[in-house]
């Protein structure tokens, strides 16, 4: 899987990138990231990719020049088939990002991020890309953080990422609106303040269908 990021600030996820189960996908070469500066593609002095928007209001625009050659540029380097690769704008207005897209993602060959700022992108940009998605219903300063969370939640579904692939299909939201049983681990006795807390009874006798048949009573539906 390739994922492909345009940003004016490329390198903002790095910390995270180089941790933990998305450093191992990367390492095992089963994931690759490329990050591309949006003001590379800029062609003034001050490397500017924002305006002020027209008929007014608060706030800057991205420019619809640097992001519609920054994609040209990307798209005509890569190699993936056409129903194999998207371009996404994360963006507020979008289609809500969940397990099941995260699923149908985990398909691709390739994905594309254009990471907005400022007060959004200019609308133009909807004629080169494949989708929008947003990550919530609520406001963030740009879309990398969007996009990391995409990546992370995509990395973990493809062969060879966990170490164990049963914690795919037990996890929350492997089914539809349903959340996963609460577990426990050693002690089977937590004391606070003279107040014990227990493990539950049946996780420590070990028949396994009768821990099955629990954990399916205890998964939670989503509201």
């Amino acid at each position: 899987m390739k994922f492909k990021l345009l940003s004016i600030f490329p390198n903002i996820l790095d910390s995270y990138l180089n941790d933990s189960i998305i450093k191992r996908a990367l390492n095992k070469n089963i994931i690759s990231l490329e990050k591309f500066d949006l003001r590379d593609w800029t062609n003034d002095r001050h490397r500017s990719v924002d305006d002020t928007p027209y008929g007014g209001g608060a706030g800057m625009l991205m420019k619809i020049e640097p992001l519609y050659q920054a994609l040209k540029d990307i798209n005509k380097k890569s190699k993936a088939k056409p129903k194999k690769r998207k371009i996404i704008l994360l963006s507020a207005s979008g289609k809500t990002w969940n397990q099941k897209i995260a699923k149908q993602y985990s398909q691709l060959e390739e994905i594309v991020f254009v990471c907005g700022r400022y007060e959004g992108v200019d609308a133009r940009i909807k004629k080169f890309i494949d989708e929008e998605i947003s990550i919530g219903d609520y406001v963030l300063t740009g879309g990398e953080l969007p996009a990391m969370i995409m990546i992370d939640s995509i990395t973990r579904l493809l062969p060879g990422v966990l170490g164990n692939s049963a914690s795919i299909e037990e996890e929350s939201h492997s089914q539809a609106n349903v959340l996963e049983y609460p577990q426990y681990t050693r002690p089977a006795v937590f004391e606070v303040e003279g107040k014990k807390y227990r493990v539950p009874k049946i996780l420590l006798e070990g028949h396994h269908a009768k821990i099955k048949e629990w954990r399916e009573k205890k998964q939670q539906i989503k509201k």
